[in-house]
């Protein structure tokens, strides 16, 4: 199999530095170009880049040469996107509009109506959206989204309920630090603390499972029927978003069907899937983040702490790694599954 060319935008940040450093060994694709801000226009990633997620820049993108957000100075089949949401907004629709499939971890679009919102284990077949966006843009290219970091997490776990008449969710995340991008959270306002709120977060995790979770009739998503309720916090930790889940349901429902239903969802095969997509503890004390979050090289979600609350609702703790499953594994796990449906 041929390897595919792929840009990243905004590949200074800690984003962009997570999609560098998944992509240096991957089978499918090679970073061919790196586009950052103007003012690093012209300079060579390694010695540019202030590199914080692992111990030194991959040599096979240390001398790339940082380009212009110009979709004629690109070489790529695939552009993926790192880039702050108001930027994305105006930088991705350029590059779709020239003809680039843009595989986008920014929320400028995730709501937007002929854009697909993909989790691909939760909702491949909302990928027939591209066309509808193709043909009401006069597009050659197209953009896909992967959800929030905290929305990931959460409807992956949600995703095996929804057969067993899931109607209510209510949510209480511990997010780490890295959610915050670099220098992030200044240390005297996190050390010996938790803060209570993330700008526009809440807002997010309440919204994206409906489209997410919703039925795609060929034209639209119709958004799910159910009610997402949360709250949203910052942690003391380095990497790896907790949440604990309150769930009510149609009818009664037991610890062992949803321990099934969490067990029934099935990895894909792609180089990126890992080789299980929830994994349950039973422990009284898992998941915890330092122990968890790299599971399945960070792609899976681990979940713990299964509890009756009444007949009708169950409670749990549910983790995943926010950088990878949460961020930048997750668009490239979309580019696969549009490599497999040849929409690449």
């Amino acid at each position: 199999m041929r390897k595919y060319k792929v840009a990243v935008l905004g590949a200074t940040g800690m984003v962009g530095q997570k999609f560098i450093q998944l992509l240096a060994n991957h089978d499918w694709f090679e970073v061919t170009s790196l586009v950052a801000s103007e003012r690093r226009v012209g300079k060579f990633y390694g010695e540019e880049v202030e590199w914080k997620v692992s111990a030194n820049v991959p040599e096979k993108v240390r001398d790339l040469e940082m380009l212009p957000m110009d979709p004629k100075k690109v070489d790529a089949d695939i552009v993926f996107s790192a880039l702050p949401s108001d930027t994305a907004k105006k930088v991705e629709a350029k590059f779709a509009e020239n003809g680039f499939v843009v595989a986008s971890n920014a929320s400028a679009f995730r709501m937007v109506e002929d854009v697909p919102l993909i989790i691909p284990e939760v909702n491949p077949d909302h990928l027939g959206l591209v066309e509808i966006q193709k043909k009401n843009r006069n597009w050659d290219g197209f953009i896909v989204t992967n959800p929030n970091c905290t929305t990931i997490v959460l409807v992956l776990s949600l995703k095996p309920l929804m057969d067993l008449g899931l109607k209510r969710v209510i949510v209480s995340s511990m997010q780490a630090l890295s959610g915050a991008g670099y220098p992030g959270v200044p240390s005297l306002a996190i050390t010996d603390n938790i803060l209570p709120f993330i700008k526009g977060e809440e807002e997010k995790v309440e919204e994206e499972p409906l489209k997410l979770l919703g039925k795609f009739d060929g034209d639209k998503i119709s958004f799910a029927d159910l009610s997402v309720s949360a709250s949203c916090h910052r942690v003391p930790v380095i990497d790896g978003h907790l949440e604990a889940v309150w769930t009510e349901f149609e009818r009664n429902v037991d610890v062992g069907d949803v321990i099934t239903a969490f067990n029934s969802l099935r990895p894909l095969d792609l180089p990126t899937s890992p080789e299980k997509v929830i994994i349950v503890r039973d422990e009284p004390d898992r998941p915890q983040p330092r122990l968890d979050r790299d599971e399945g090289n960070g792609m899976s979600i681990t979940v713990g702490r299964i509890r009756k609350d009444r007949d009708n609702a169950i409670k749990y703790l549910v983790l995943g790694h926010n950088t990878v499953r949460g961020a930048a594994g997750a668009s490239i796990l979309n580019a696969e599954l549009m490599i497999k449906e040849k929409l690449i």
